[in-house]
């Protein structure tokens, strides 16, 4: 059972995580190389894949601190913040990107802020180029309706494909369990969309090991998972899923879709 912590407890907790995030984008820069070509990252990436496709979640991450340091980030939904905890453990505040699509739940974005304001992470916000009421008049109003495809396209994969580009490897929350387009998901494997190293730690996780490990190490957890939201993206294409269902069932119901594009 988790301490009940009074008020001055917790100002003193958040001064000190305060103090703690300013003390590391002081030292930051002194942390950060240049980046390597894309031809040497490729090559990182099939020795690795070779090297950790048998490994421990924590063998792989350990070898990422050495290897890439801060020049990794984490992409994360906030259904929950496992991942990022877990990467934290070996690069404390690594960055974590945040699609910020325009059109999440409440429910997202109040997990978006409490892991910010408690975690050691630090958050970047990826928007897309157009808000949504520009998109809606370029585009057509509510695009995700009429061609979810190009809206993912615009509001999704396309701010992070430019975000991306400042790293050497990105880590995703990708595990085999969440259906067949996942089943064969390795710890690491060479992004050739995006010319970095992508490494999918949790992979081998199933989705109650997410659960009890948030539950051991007191994680926070978007409130709609236990909503029945076992897989969480913008609200107006994610419904709940019925027992027994697959765990994405509830994206794009509807539609022949199940990937937003950003891990095909």
């Amino acid at each position: 059972m988790v301490a009940t912590l009074t008020l001055a407890e917790r100002r003193e907790r958040q001064l000190a995580h305060d103090t703690a995030r300013a003390e590391h984008e002081r030292l930051r820069p002194e942390l950060v190389r240049p980046r390597r070509s894309d031809a040497e990252l490729e090559r990182i990436a099939h020795e690795a894949e070779e090297r950790f496709a048998d490994a421990t979640t924590d063998e792989v991450l350990a070898w990422v601190a050495e290897e890439f340091g801060y020049l990794t980030a984490v992409a994360c939904s906030m259904a929950d913040a496992v991942l990022p905890h877990v990467v934290a453990q070996h690069v404390p505040w690594v960055d974590t990107l945040f699609l910020d699509t325009g059109y999440h739940f409440p429910e997202t974005l109040g997990t978006r802020d409490a892991v910010e304001s408690s975690m050691e992470l630090t958050i970047v916000d990826v928007r897309p180029r157009l808000s949504v009421a520009e998109q809606d008049e370029a585009h057509g109003k509510d695009l995700f309706s009429t061609n979810p495809a190009e809206c993912c396209a615009m509001r999704k994969v396309e701010p992070l494909t430019s975000t991306l580009k400042g790293y050497e490897a990105w880590i995703t929350g990708v595990r085999r369990d969440e259906g067949p387009t996942r089943a064969d998901t390795p710890f690491v494997t060479w992004d050739a969309k995006n010319g970095l190293v992508k490494i999918n730690p949790l992979a081998t996780w199933t989705f109650d090991e997410v659960l009890d490990y948030a539950a051991e190490h007191d994680v926070i957890v978007n409130p709609l998972v236990n909503d029945g939201y076992p897989s969480i993206g913008c609200a107006p294409c994610t419904r709940r899923v019925a027992p027994g269902e697959d765990p994405r069932a509830g994206r794009w119901a509807g539609f022949d879709k199940t990937e937003c594009g950003l891990h095909t």
